[in-house]
């Protein structure tokens, strides 16, 4: 697997991309490409297209969770979908993967924080799979579903509100999901923003493939003005998993990468990073 970053809050000197506060990611399993997420505008299609990444090889789109910052560069790449449908050019539906809640109406105080395509629209350009279910991409790359939260300190609190069945509530973020690719020296644990907790996350990555062995963990940590406590019991957490590298990206702040690595090996993330994951 070789995983790309075509989206994240930071770029790297002398590589020449865009960021932007939002997360993308081009992942490779043999021949077959997946979009992870989408970020915030069409930045990630513009990196991809500098990096030689052809935006018609994403066969399968997977979203994290129903953010702006995760999700509004879907309306530029429907619109090129849309465009080659005009020159008489359509092209093969792409499958894509999220959780049922990703696309209810989000928003934290006047801002909104949800996708402004509707599920109609999106279905007209995508094969669209909504499910709460774990499922296999390839034989390796699995996605997470729903994830469970498992322990008494992540995901305390909402982020803005939702709308469920015609009720506003607080928006547990439900429909926050991860990937896991199986390789044979442990598990790569891909988040988006991780609100169900990643410590939650990587449990949910561990039973689903039923592999404890935890290789490296990529992706938004949601560690962002993190209390001592969470910081601690996320520390206390990641110890007893020993990974051999952590790429905390996007969602993770400063003082939380400073805390983790005091015990861990953090790798620099910024667009245009390439992590390749081979076989034994």
């Amino acid at each position: 697997m070789k995983l790309t970053v075509l989206v994240d809050n930071n770029t790297f000197v002398d590589q020449y991309y865009c960021g932007e506060p939002g997360l993308s990611y081009d992942i490779q399993v043999e021949d077959d490409h997946f979009l992870f997420d989408a970020g915030y505008s069409d930045v990630f299609m513009r990196n991809a297209e500098k990096m030689g990444i052809d935006w018609r090889s994403w066969r399968t789109i997977v979203i994290s969770h129903g953010h702006a910052d995760h999700t509004w560069g879907l309306i530029p790449l429907f619109q090129r979908y849309t465009e080659e449908a005009m020159k008489k050019k359509p092209l093969r539906k792409p499958r894509m993967l999220a959780h049922p809640d990703t696309f209810q109406s989000k928003w934290e105080k006047e801002m909104e924080l949800g996708l402004n395509l509707t599920q109609d629209s999106l279905t007209r350009t995508f094969d669209l799979e909504l499910t709460k279910q774990p499922l296999a991409l390839t034989d390796r790359l699995m996605y997470l579903g729903e994830i469970p939260r498992f322990n008494d300190f992540e995901n305390l609190e909402g982020f803005g509100n939702s709308i469920v069945e015609g009720v506003v509530q607080e928006d547990k973020v439900l429909d926050d999901t991860a990937l896991a690719y199986r390789s044979d020296q442990g598990l790569v644990v891909i988040t988006g923003c991780a609100h169900a907790g990643i410590c939650n996350t990587i449990e949910q990555a561990k039973m689903i493939c039923g592999e404890e062995r935890i290789l490296d963990v990529i992706g938004g940590f949601h560690l962002q003005q993190a209390s001592t406590e969470v910081l601690q019991k996320t520390i206390h957490y990641l110890k007893q998993q020993r990974p051999r590298y952590i790429y905390a990206a996007h969602c993770t702040d400063l003082p939380a990468k400073v805390a983790l690595a005091e015990y861990f090996d953090v790798k620099e993330v910024g667009v245009g990073l390439e992590v390749a994951f081979g076989e034994a």
